[in-house]
């Protein structure tokens, strides 16, 4: 079931792509009924975030964690925001907002980190959406944008297929459908025992979930930032 859900939820993911790709006003997307899929509560662990030493990690998990709660939508939408520190209405959001606010939470704005190395360096940058100069408003809110400025920074590690390299705080982005489609999330610190792995927190189209997907779409990059 969960493979059927998640095949159902990315085709509807494609169209929703599809559909903005061709109009620029297309906001939210209704929360799903059906709960987030992980694997059972019996076969998970939750460790106390006290219990990560690092304190930037256990904000960053702090902020993502509580995201579930508050950020019920999502969308692609462009919205004027203000610099530094801006972000879109906190019930929604895309991919990328996930990891913009967990940042933040730990003091790391990557509205204005982007858009300075974006500045100073524009050319090193994907050339994908016609821009010719960075816009603050949007820049931090694309994944490429992410990928970029975290390999920049020397943040980029091995992307593997061993779930126990993945450590909660880390940053995962894949591509959903073969094709470029790209996505993003957070590393968990809730663990699963029986398939040795961290869930991920992201949002993919209901709004901010906890799920079991590090490996259900090709990785393109795994990131420590902290």
């Amino acid at each position: 079931m969960p493979k059927l859900k998640n095949s159902i939820r990315l085709s509807a993911f494609l169209l929703l792509a599809f559909v903005f790709a061709c109009q620029t006003n297309v906001s939210t997307i209704a929360q799903q009924d059906s709960p987030s899929f992980f694997s059972s509560s019996e076969t998970v662990e939750k460790p106390a975030l006290d219990k990560i030493k690092s304190a930037d990690i256990r904000k960053v998990l702090k902020s993502a964690n509580e995201q579930i709660k508050t950020t019920t939508s999502y969308t692609q939408k462009y919205y004027s925001i203000k610099y530094p520190n801006g972000d879109v209405p906190q019930n929604t959001g895309a991919c990328t907002d996930v990891v913009i606010r967990s940042f933040r939470a730990a003091n790391v704005d990557l509205q204005k980190e982007v858009h300075e190395d974006m500045k100073a360096n524009f050319s090193k940058y994907p050339k994908k959406w016609g821009l010719r100069r960075p816009d603050t408003n949007i820049d931090h809110r694309r994944v490429p944008n992410l990928q970029t400025f975290f390999k920049r920074k020397g943040k980029s590690l091995e992307i593997t297929q061993n779930g126990k390299n993945y450590k909660p705080g880390d940053v995962v982005s894949w591509d959903l459908n073969g094709k470029g489609l790209t996505h993003i999330g957070v590393v968990s610190n809730i663990w699963d025992k029986n398939k040795n792995r961290y869930l991920i927190i992201h949002n993919i189209g209901s709004g901010t979930e906890l799920e079991d997907v590090l490996f259900e779409w090709e990785i393109t990059g795994h990131f420590r930032y902290f």
